[in-house]
């Protein structure tokens, strides 16, 4: 790993990124409008929006720009969330919860579209993503998701099992559901772009500078770190899954409303012409309803890159890539032995609804965490609505569905205990739907 990924996770993108910009740690005192506590996507993506209009902002970021989950998932551009569909959603929220389905169908094109508009390279490639269906009653998720959806206007679509077997070259599935808007990008790219653009644009972003805790005073607030403090006439806290690993004392209601949970990902070595022309040949992004999720893409590269999950003791990169070569194996038979050259994992911040959770803090500050495994499109379209909140926006006119932070119960031990939860997912995998 060359110096400028130093502490960084041995990741495809560590290893494929040019580095991002020199940025200064927080020393001493400094002031900003609106101050950001997290430069990953969300945090860079309502810094932009707002320097775009004109608003003073200034990131403290305990790392570098993308080093958290933003820079290590998959980079699949998912604009659903993970379980919940529109009815759930709008059930639990109603006309806010409307606005956040609408926010939701728009969110992969919003992504691609920013990235276009300030041509950040990030491997991005719109070719859609599919979900299939892993057993033949499972087909009515995809008919259930097809049908919500299309009521409000996303371009989706039912595939039959010969449909999907020709999109992604395989017999495993039985069906599935095609979302149009989406595909996938290289994260960390993504981060490093978004951060230099808002450098470009006049905001600053501060590194290597954990956010300790925050407080109200004087009608400010002020962030503190190890070397250092800003104050903002508003607060936006971006940190999701990451929330309690720097600081406990940072925001720890909202720390333990989220379980950080490990999520495995991993790259192939890059797939010769002829494997390619079957193995998802349109190169769309693909995740199916495994619990056990079975997902995967390319990369710029023509790398399969995947993931799985694992757990007990023993090596577990080592079991991991035993684990997902024989998947693949199973999936494409024409794929052959299949070797890795970078694995790596980042916390996913799940919830136990699986619904994302939105928060105010106080006067002019918020807070999401709760990504469930769709943070990619989500948090940047979010990042945009939180900007949108720090300069008077109506409620009514925000796709923000706020709740009330709800620390789950004895959540240190069941952050212990999680893993054990892929044994559930593999029994309920196995059983069909009726």
């Amino acid at each position: 790993m060359d110096s400028a990924n130093a502490g960084w996770p041995d990741s495809l993108w560590a290893a494929m990124t040019p580095p991002g910009p020199e940025l200064p740690k927080l020393a001493g005192a400094a002031e900003a409008d609106v101050v950001v506590i997290g430069a990953g996507f969300t945090g860079l993506s309502v810094a932009l929006h707002l320097r775009e209009a004109g608003v003073d902002v200034a990131i403290v970021e305990a790392m570098a720009p993308g080093w958290g989950a933003s820079g290590r998932n998959n980079g699949q551009v998912i604009p659903t969330l993970s379980r919940p569909d529109p009815e759930d959603i709008i059930a639990r929220h109603g006309a806010v919860g409307e606005r956040f389905v609408a926010l939701l169908r728009d969110s992969a094109s919003v992504l691609f579209d920013l990235a276009h508009r300030y041509q950040i390279q990030a491997e991005q490639e719109q070719t859609g993503w599919v979900q299939p269906v892993h057993s033949p009653g499972r087909i009515q998720i995809a008919e259930r998701r097809v049908r919500q959806w299309s009521k409000f206007g996303a371009p989706v679509e039912l595939l039959s099992r010969d449909q999907t077997r020709a999109m992604l070259g395989s017999d495993a599935w039985f069906g599935g559901f095609w979302n149009r808007s989406g595909g996938h990008i290289n994260p960390l790219a993504l981060s490093r772009g978004l951060a230099r653009v808002v450098v470009d644009l006049g905001g600053r972003i501060y590194a290597r500078s954990p956010a300790i805790c925050f407080e109200r005073h004087n009608n400010r607030w002020v962030v503190k770190t190890a070397e250092g403090e800003i104050s903002g006439r508003a607060l936006i806290m971006a940190t999701n899954a990451y929330t309690g690993e720097f600081s406990k004392s940072l925001a720890p209601r909202i720390a333990h409303e989220v379980m950080p949970v490990l999520s495995w990902q991993m790259a192939t070595k890059p797939l010769s012409e002829s494997a390619r022309k079957t193995i998802i040949p349109g190169r769309q992004a693909m995740s199916d309803t495994h619990g056990e999720l079975y997902f995967a893409r390319y990369d710029a590269r023509n790398r399969l890159v995947t993931g799985g999950a694992v757990i007990g003791p023993g090596n577990k990169v080592e079991r991991i890539k035993v684990a997902v070569a024989a998947r693949l194996k199973r999936l494409w038979p024409e794929i052959g032995d299949v070797g890795f050259d970078h694995v790596w994992n980042g916390y996913v911040g799940m919830t136990t609804d699986f619904l994302p959770r939105i928060h105010r803090l106080g006067p002019d500050a918020y807070a999401w965490a709760g990504c469930n495994g769709r943070a990619v499109a989500l948090s940047i379209a979010l990042g945009d609505e939180l900007s949108k909140a720090v300069r008077g926006f109506k409620e009514n006119d925000l796709a923000l569905p706020f709740t009330e932070a709800a620390p789950i119960l004895a959540h240190g031990l069941l952050r212990r205990l999680a893993p054990l939860m892929l044994m559930v997912y593999r029994r309920r995998d196995a059983r069909e739907m009726v």
